[in-house]
């Protein structure tokens, strides 16, 4: 504490004043508590890690938009362990020939099915993580096909589908996964036929409110996404672009995929690709070859006799069409025609018809 100086008058000298000042004594800092200061240097170790992350988050989000690429050719997908074939090739059931088409159809790259029967909500997400580990494992793309429409396949062999809450869980799930594999180009087949069955059950506009849902949880880095386009022997284009714009979605996906578990010539779907997007404005194809290459059985689309596999995914493209691929399984049935069994099962008949000039 200071003290004040004391004046002090000498005898005789009135007019002098001297003055004499105690002695100060200095303050004494406070040390702050050793507590408080552990407190301050973790909070700030926290807040520097803290900025780091963000920091790094934001590169690599950075880094993967601008690696992010559709598909093209030479594009190589997935080879599921999951798929029919690959369980069907471990079973070894049945003859010579129907083993060995399910060996080599396991082997080939084919988009995955993701449908609700067999990958519910609570089992969705992992599904895509250990298809997006496989991809990883194989340097390849991941191409799913989400198939879980509301009043999906209006009633015919692949009738089925969830209601429309449990499809936006379900289709949101499958886009936080999909989210997890940003280091992936991910190739997303939204719903074969919703749009070209759209006219035939329900309300149009109900199933493009169902579509647009799935596209706002699936849409991200790196993920390709095809509408359903139907083929080249189905709508006519002008018809078949209509039904397509009425969703309103066409400009937040890539394109449309075409010939879907169809069976007609890479040719005509080319051409149809070009002339669908002269009418959209521009838009992206894929073109699936998986079961086309004897071309069509007429009108027949249900398990035509005397089909074949076609050309492998990544074999063409161009400016409009990004590549060819395998999105129908092979040996997996079309529906109770034509002595098949129920839609998606696996046939080893038909395994061994469609590759027995290839395997």
């Amino acid at each position: 504490m200071r003290r004040r100086a004391r004046r002090i008058v000498p005898r005789g000298h009135s007019d002098r004043v001297l003055t004499v000042a105690r002695t100060h004594r200095p303050k004494r800092r406070r040390r702050l508590p050793r507590g408080v200061v552990i407190a301050a240097v973790a909070v700030g170790v926290i807040a520097v890690i803290a900025a780091i992350a963000v920091v790094g988050s934001f590169a690599t989000t950075l880094f993967q938009t601008l690696g992010a690429r559709p598909p093209a050719v030479d594009t190589r997908i997935v080879a599921p362990d999951e798929s029919k074939a690959a369980k069907a090739a471990a079973g070894a059931d049945g003859d010579a020939g129907e083993v060995a088409a399910a060996e080599w159809l396991a082997a080939q790259p084919t988009a995955y099915w993701l449908t609700p029967e067999l990958e519910p909500v609570d089992k969705v997400w992992d599904r895509v993580a250990h298809l997006a580990a496989e991809a990883r494992d194989q340097d390849a793309s991941l191409a799913v096909v989400v198939y879980g429409l509301p009043d999906r396949d209006c009633g015919n062999h692949s009738a089925g589908g969830l209601d429309p809450d449990s499809y936006r869980e379900w289709t949101a799930r499958i886009g936080d996964a999909l989210s997890h594999a940003g280091d992936l180009q991910k190739i997303v087949v939204l719903e074969p036929d919703s749009i070209a069955l759209s006219s035939q059950c329900g309300s149009p506009e109900d199933r493009a409110g169902h579509l647009r849902s799935a596209v706002e949880n699936i849409r991200g880095t790196n993920t390709w996404i095809y509408l359903d386009g139907g083929h080249s022997a189905w709508h006519p284009v002008a018809e078949m672009a209509g039904l397509i714009t009425a969703t309103g979605l066409i400009d937040d996906v890539r394109g449309v995929a075409l010939n879907v578990s169809n069976y007609q010539n890479t040719a005509d779907e080319f051409a149809y690709a070009h002339a669908l997007s002269d009418a959209l404005g521009g838009t992206h194809a894929l073109v699936d070859t998986s079961r086309n290459g004897a071309g069509p059985a007429g009108p027949e689309w249900c398990n035509p006799a005397g089909r074949l596999v076609g050309d492998p995914g990544g074999t063409f493209g161009d400016g409009v069409v990004d590549t060819n691929l395998w999105i129908k399984p092979p040996g997996e049935s079309d529906g109770e025609c034509n002595g098949g069994p129920a839609a998606g099962t696996w046939w080893p008949a038909a395994a061994a018809e469609l590759t027995r000039e290839t395997r």
